[in-house]
């Protein structure tokens, strides 16, 4: 497992006896997350939020997506014998946004066909809207986590700068690390979450599209079988 950075150093030869190659340091990523400071904490709390978000809605959307291919033809021979309860029992089984719309459809049989459409309509917009559940705050997190690792940079280049004129004339390397550290560590970590973010939410946001598609072929489908002359 990996367990940290490897930093390799290049030291002369002849400044230590008998070596005169690389040597390894190791820097667990640990102690760099906290030499981040508070900033890397509010950082590492959004990329867990972000992960959570990303996989359950993965989930979620992935069983919205699935299609019975014979869902379809079922529903249409329902109707056409008069069987309207057991199309609706069918659409109730099917537990999907789907099923659910096409019952809303059923439900209306009988009413102009431009009423049975905008159920259907408003229906479909619903379940989508129940797909896009927290996605929003992907993108939330995709523009906000940069944005505190640009502020982190900002105080640790105030501390380290502040060190300095504390420190008069006794300015040390060590005295600056730990405001370069926040500085740097902060940008990282805000940059690789934003970007995750960013990632996250287009691939649910193409997987919630193609349930969209599903569900305006499938409306479609429901009316044109609503438009066919009874056998």
């Amino acid at each position: 497992m990996v367990t940290g950075i490897i930093l390799q150093i290049q030291e002369a030869g002849g400044l230590l006896a008998g070596t005169s190659g690389e040597k390894e340091v190791t820097l667990p990523i640990l102690d760099l997350v906290l030499k981040g400071g508070w900033i890397m904490g509010i950082i590492g709390v959004l990329s867990v939020i972000a992960v959570y978000i990303f996989i359950e809605r993965y989930f979620v959307i992935g069983r919205a997506a699935k299609e019975d291919k014979g869902f379809m033809n079922n529903i249409r021979n329902f109707i056409h014998d008069g069987k309207l309860e057991s199309a609706r029992a069918l659409c109730v089984a099917n537990k999907s946004p789907i099923g659910r719309m096409i019952d809303k459809g059923l439900s209306r049989i009988g009413k102009p066909l431009n009423d049975i459409n905008t159920a259907i309509e408003n229906v479909g917009k619903l379940e989508v809207s129940k797909l896009e559940k927290n996605v929003a705050g992907l993108a939330t997190i995709a523009g906000a986590a940069p944005m505190l690792g640009f502020l982190g940079t900002v105080i640790g280049m105030i501390r380290a700068f502040y060190d300095m004129s504390m420190a008069g004339n006794n300015i040390n390397i060590e005295l600056l690390s730990r405001g370069i550290y926040q500085a740097m560590i902060t940008t990282v970590g805000g940059l690789v979450v934003g970007i995750t973010a960013y990632i996250f939410y287009n691939i649910l946001v193409a997987r919630i599209q193609k349930v969209v598609y599903k569900l305006e072929i499938t409306a479609t489908e429901f009316m044109d079988v609503l438009h066919e002359p009874a056998k």
